[in-house]
C-alpha cells in the first residue's frame, strides 16, 4: 500500500484529489493538511510515500516547506499558481499539476510517481534542485523559514540584523536570537533585498539599517558598528559596496 498525504488550503481542491484518488486501490490517504506547519508534523508521525503539494498557502508557503523536510517523499504540486518557472518544477518534481487539471493528466502524473516509487527512486537530487532553481517569485526574499530543533520560525528579513558566515550554514542574527539556515553566503546575496543588505565582508551581509557608524580599522579594513552594540569586519570592497548603496 501506498501512503499519500494531501495538502492544500482549500477543501474543494482536496476533495478533488480524494476523489481521483479512489480509482487506485493500491493508494491510502493517510490524512491531509490545510497548512504548511500542519503538513510537516503529520509527515513526521505518518511518513508518507508521496504528497500533493499546493504552492501558496497560509503559514508556510509550500516551497518553505520544503525546505524544512528532511527526507521528503516523492512530490506532486497542485496548484493554481503559476509565476514560477513550470518547466523547472517538471524537471525536479514527479509532475506539476496546474488548476483545473483532469482526471487523465492527474492519470499521467500518478503513474510517474507510482513507477518512481515502485522502483526506490525518491526526489532528495529533485527537491533539492526545486529549492535551489525557484526558491522565491520574485527573486527577492520578504521572509525566511528556519527549523529548530523541532520549531519553525518565518523570519521576516526585515528582522534580520545581519548575516554570519558559519561553516556550512548561514547564522541570521535577529534582535531575539541568532538562527541557522543551510543556505550559502551567495544566495542570500543573489536573494535578499539588494538596497538594504549589503555583502560587506565574505563572512557577513549587513542590514544597512541597522548600522550606527562605519570606521576605518586598519588599511583596506574598516568596522562597521550596529544599532545593536555588535562590530563587524568589512574589506575594502565591502566599504565600496556599502558607500554605493547609502550615502557615507
Amino acid at each position: 500500500m501506498t501512503t499519500v498525504i494531501i495538502i492544500d488550503d482549500e477543501a474543494p481542491a482536496r476533495d478533488l484529489l480524494r476523489h481521483y484518488l479512489q480509482t487506485y486501490p493500491e493508494i491510502e490517504i493517510a490524512g491531509e493538511a490545510d497548512n504548511g506547519f500542519t503538513a510537516i508534523k503529520m509527515m513526521r508521525e505518518l511518513n508518507p510515500q508521496l504528497i500533493f503539494l499546493d504552492v501558496q498557502m497560509p503559514k508556510l508557503t509550500g516551497f518553505e516547506m520544503l525546505e524544512l523536510i528532511d527526507n521528503p517523499p516523492s512530490i506532486i504540486f497542485s496548484t493554481a499558481f503559476d509565476q514560477y518557472a513550470i518547466r523547472a518544477f517538471e524537471l525536479a518534481a514527479v509532475d506539476y499539476l496546474l488548476k483545473p487539471y483532469s482526471k487523465e493528466r492527474f492519470d499521467a502524473a500518478m503513474q510517474k510517481a507510482l513507477n518512481r516509487i515502485y522502483t526506490g527512486t525518491f526526489a532528495q537530487p529533485e527537491l533539492q534542485k526545486i529549492s535551489n532553481t525557484v526558491a522565491t517569485p520574485s527573486g527577492t526574499l520578504t521572509r525566511i523559514a528556519i527549523k529548530d530543533r523541532q520549531q519553525i520560525h518565518v523570519i521576516p528579513v526585515n528582522d534580520i540584523d545581519y548575516l554570519e558566515a558559519d561553516g556550512d550554514y548561514v547564522k541570521l542574527h535577529t534582535a531575539k536570537k541568532a538562527y541557522l539556515k543551510e543556505k550559502t553566503m551567495k544566495y542570500f546575496e543573489e536573494n535578499l533585498p539588494p538596497q538594504q543588505f549589503i555583502r560587506i565582508h565574505r563572512s557577513y551581509i549587513v542590514n544597512v539599517n541597522e548600522i550606527a557608524k562605519i570606521e576605518l580599522y586598519e588599511k583596506d579594513s574598516y568596522r562597521v558598528h550596529l544599532k545593536n552594540n555588535d562590530i563587524l569586519k568589512a574589506s575594502c570592497n565591502g566599504y565600496k559596496a556599502l558607500k554605493a548603496a547609502v550615502s557615507l
